[in-house]
């Protein structure tokens, strides 16, 4: 390939991203979903090591994680009701 198809490719390939824009709204989606599942992460790990002292264990997996990501500390307690009264 000569060079001038090559830069007149990249060009081209510029002014149609500029044209059509990048998909600014999903890109902040999964981002903002990235960083609640990993508060999520790290608030059932401080669970669990500030919990074992009660006997409260609540398994890090990707449910809980979601639960917990979204749902903030309501999410936490709800699980730990659950694993309290709910699950001998």
């Amino acid at each position: 390939m000569s060079s001038t198809l090559v830069i007149s490719i990249m060009v081209g390939l510029i002014i149609l991203l500029l044209l059509v824009g990048t998909p600014v709204k999903f890109m902040r989606i999964i981002g903002q979903t990235t960083v609640k599942l990993g508060i999520g992460v790290l608030l059932l790990f401080f669970i669990n090591v500030f919990g074992g002292a009660i006997g409260l264990h609540i398994p890090i997996n990707f449910f809980t994680a979601v639960v917990s990501g979204f749902l903030g500390i309501f999410g936490i307690a709800s699980l730990a009701a659950i694993h309290l009264f709910i699950i001998p």
